[in-house]
């Protein structure tokens, strides 16, 4: 394998533009929460269509603070997927809840609505649906459900910066929104998120907690206005986005849809390149919504391809191209199973996509050219 010709999984697509600002913030000494993070949080808030913004360093930060902000901690249930990324569960754990697991629809590979009705109990408080790959989740039966039982939405919205659900932003739905700018995601600040909520007063405890619990953030105190002394109203964390970080995500957030056109450009070539073969491609994009194109997965069943999941991953590494697994269900791993006592089996679909799920690369930053090297890559093992 060579490296220099090796094709990075989740590259980032770094321009002049982000460069050029993070320069301009480390010139100014202003490296830390500031006026760029305000900036920041002012451009996404109109993106969103939505007026309360927090931008914090990770979707995981995000999530561990929505859940306190909505006021769940010990003896609370929170439900959520079997198929996602374990900052999800253990957002929930960290904040004192109870995580309790739904599983998926096999086909769309988000939580499946009448499992989540299933799992409601009297300690049941809130439920975090993922919008999985960016595809949104179905928020209506979702919110009705949450009506119905006087729930919390809490939405992970890690992979749908630009899902949209029947004419809605992604994040909008529920009492909360929580967005990751991680290095493989689809607005890149290296670490980073952002929480969006419907009210103002919930964005407030968000800063505050984001921040160790002080009462004035640190752009609040330092600008060039009469010096404000902070006090700490609670024990909080440090949680907050660096200026830094947001010069980055001021630029990314410019070029977001010319990006989102590039993603669903080889999203089509790879559904066209590969509808023949004997794999499971991603499901038709419901009709109104929007997907994000984070992630395209497909599904290796080993009866039918004459090769594992492990020997694909495997080959198409040493063909230089860089491959992922998005996920093994939650109840796979060893902490989950001690902890919780719960077991792949009682989540099948979850349990089915984990296990047989491969993630190719899917950037802007990819050429028609690496497009090409992905799909013969892929073609060759499957057919070979």
């Amino acid at each position: 394998m060579h490296e220099k010709n090796f094709l990075v999984f989740g590259a980032p697509q770094i321009e002049e533009d982000e460069i050029a600002e993070v320069i301009a913030s480390m010139r100014s000494g202003w490296l830390g929460t500031g006026p760029k993070v305000a900036r920041f949080e002012a451009d996404f808030a109109a993106y969103k269509g939505i007026p309360f913004t927090a931008a914090v360093n990770s979707c995981t930060a995000a999530l561990h603070l929505s859940i306190l902000a909505a006021g769940l901690g010990r003896g609370d249930e929170v439900i959520t997927t079997a198929l996602t990324f374990c900052a999800t569960i253990n957002a929930i754990i960290h904040s004192g809840a109870t995580p309790v697991l739904a599983d998926v629809d096999p086909h769309t590979m988000n939580i499946d609505p009448e499992d989540i009705e299933r799992r409601i109990t009297p300690q049941t408080r809130a439920i975090v649906p993922v919008h999985f790959a960016g595809r949104p989740c179905d928020m209506n039966l979702i919110m009705k459900i949450a009506a119905r039982h006087r729930l919390k939405v809490i939405e992970d919205c890690a992979h749908a910066i630009e899902t949209e659900y029947q004419g809605r932003k992604a994040g909008t739905f529920g009492d909360f929104g929580c967005f990751s700018f991680y290095v493989t995601k689809n607005i890149v600040t290296g670490e980073g998120g952002m929480v969006v909520a419907r009210e103002s007063d919930d964005i407030a405890r968000v800063k505050t907690l984001a921040l160790h619990g002080l009462s004035q953030d640190a752009w609040s105190r330092f600008r060039d206005a009469e010096y404000t002394h902070y006090f700490v109203t609670e024990c909080g964390f440090k949680y907050n986005m660096m200026d830094i970080q947001a010069a980055m995500g001021i630029h990314q957030l410019k070029r977001i849809e010319k990006c989102w056109r590039r993603r669903e450009a080889i999203w089509q070539q790879y559904n066209q390149a590969f509808n023949t073969l004997p794999i499971t491609i991603p499901e038709s994009i419901a009709p109104h919504t929007r997907h994000a194109y984070h992630l395209y997965t497909i599904l290796l069943d080993a009866q039918k391809t004459d090769m594992s999941r492990d020997d694909f991953l495997r080959a198409m590494t040493a063909a230089n191209i860089g491959v992922g697994v998005h996920y093994f269900s939650i109840p796979e791993h060893p902490y989950y199973q001690e902890t919780y006592g719960w077991r792949p089996e009682d989540y099948p679909h979850a349990m089915q996509i984990g296990r047989q799920t491969v993630s190719l690369p899917i950037s802007p930053k990819l050429t028609d050219e690496d497009v090409n090297n992905v799909i013969q890559a892929v073609t060759h093992l499957i057919i070979q």
